[in-house]
């Protein structure tokens, strides 16, 4: 600090820097030192493979989506056929098996209780349905699939793809 001169003795402060700087730069080469350690590497080494990709074949006899329906007396339903609350994750993980895709329609009737849709549809996550697709129409046995640039139909499967 200086004391002014003159008639008014005042005090002027006068900060001095070197010491920020010194800690600043002290911490700077700290971090530089230690930042380099702190990296980890590990090397995982996998096997080559061997296998060569094979084309799927084009079928033109696709199989039918699977459409899980609950009713307004508590009913499940899998593609029509009745299936029982207990059975269902089974069943559903049987018929995944056989297909490519995991995409599982989801259809509720307006009078059936939200909490057993929900216990219903958490049996069908358990039961391996990786995409769970909610209905808005109804499902027509021969639906058509419409070619690109025309409206969509009501098939499931163009459900899937204007999703994605």
């Amino acid at each position: 600090m200086t004391v002014g001169t003159g008639t008014a003795k005042t005090v002027t402060p006068n900060i001095n820097v070197t010491p920020l700087v010194d800690v600043v730069l002290v911490l700077l080469i700290i971090f530089l030192v230690v930042t380099p350690l702190m990296s980890k590497t590990f090397w995982v080494h996998l096997p080559k493979q061997e296998k060569e990709e094979v084309e799927p074949e084009q079928l033109d006899d696709e199989p039918p989506p699977l459409v899980l329906k609950v009713g307004a007396d508590r009913t499940i339903e899998v593609n029509g056929a009745p299936v029982s609350l207990e059975e269902l994750p089974e069943r559903l993980k049987r018929m995944f098996a056989a297909r490519d895709d995991h995409i599982l329609f989801f259809d509720a009737e307006d009078a059936a209780g939200y909490g057993f849709a929900v216990e219903v549809l958490d049996l069908a996550r358990e039961g391996g349905a990786v995409t769970i697709a909610p209905l808005v129409q109804p499902v027509e046995a021969g639906a058509e699939v419409a070619p690109e640039g025309e409206p969509a139909a009501t098939s499931p499967e163009e459900a899937v793809a204007a999703d994605q």
